[in-house]
């Protein structure tokens, strides 16, 4: 059985828990480029987890200049088993209040400008995304942030645009139209990624306004957004140590196939598979292209 490895992309800081042991920054490259910033590898209780800022440390890169292949293949590469992924984002529904946490279940993307497959020409495959979160990891979420009383609501779909500009009134009154209940800009092609690389990924949105539909709050104010993170960075933190606790039960594999949804993915031929793109999926993909 693999070792579980949690993997968390968030903001910087989340890594700062009493009592991670050997801990340290270790620089990984991949064959899809350099990662948003080193990754930040410890030991919980015996739990390894591994912590990546998504916008590296300092927030250097835009939503749309993070790396997000980069990311995901540099988790892969650390055994990674699970990927929590923590992010802020506005509230499209008066009952989600600023420091609500959202355990998403469903996401619409709107992004255009990013690298979204590892996958492509000479070497072709397609995975299911009808669930794009593993239903497992989500649990796990739910209940510990039931325990430690952290306001929240399990489900919850997820508007992702590009930026890095806030949405026009039209829009955000748009996407309420369609159902969804929050956005942000982070999470695709991340969660796309990870199902590729048969990482079980869950999403916690962290509500830090109303975006601008809502009458009392017409315009997203960064300094406000900022002033909740903070106020919520306590809460990541603990949630993310139960997370890593909760881990050492990890079945053997995931209920849900998120481990093996490349078994009946891959279209291309093994005789005319590219040669070269296959090496670059050898973390991402080997377990099924060299079988």
């Amino acid at each position: 059985m693999a070792e579980p490895v949690l993997g968390v992309i968030g903001g910087s800081g989340i890594y700062e828990l009493a009592g991670l042991e050997d801990a340290g920054w270790h620089a990984v490259e991949t064959p899809w480029g350099t990662p948003s910033d080193q990754l930040f590898i410890g030991r919980l209780d015996g739990v390894k987890a591994v912590f990546l800022p998504r916008h590296g440390r300092g927030h250097r890169l835009s939503p749309t200049g993070i790396n997000y292949r980069a990311n995901i293949d540099a988790l892969k590469r650390q055994g990674v088993t699970d990927i929590l992924s923590l992010s802020a984002c506005g509230s499209l529904r008066e009952g989600l209040e600023p420091g609500t946490f959202v355990v998403v279940d469903q996401f619409i993307d709107r992004t255009f400008a990013r690298e979204k497959s590892f996958f492509g020409n000479g070497c072709v495959a397609h995975v299911p995304m009808a669930h794009p979160v593993c239903a497992r990891l989500g649990g796990m979420a739910e209940a510990a942030l039931d325990e430690l009383g952290i306001p929240h609501v399990r489900g919850g779909t997820y508007v992702v645009m590009e930026g890095p500009q806030f949405s026009t009134r039209a829009e955000s009154e748009l996407y309420r139209n369609w159902g969804a209940h929050v956005i942000g800009m982070t999470n695709m092609p991340e969660a796309k990624l990870a199902r590729e690389a048969e990482i079980c990924y869950a999403t916690i949105s962290m509500v830090t306004d109303y975006d601008c539909w809502h009458p009392e709050h017409d315009t997203v104010d960064v300094a406000l957004v900022v002033r909740t993170l903070l106020d919520n960075a306590d809460k990541a933190r603990a949630l993310v140590r139960h997370m890593i606790g909760g881990l050492r039960n990890r079945p053997e594999t995931c209920p849900y196939g998120c481990d093996r949804v490349l078994d009946a993915a891959i279209m291309t031929a093994p005789e005319v598979r590219d040669p070269a793109l296959v090496e670059r999926l050898d973390a991402v993909a080997g377990r099924v292209l060299h079988a």
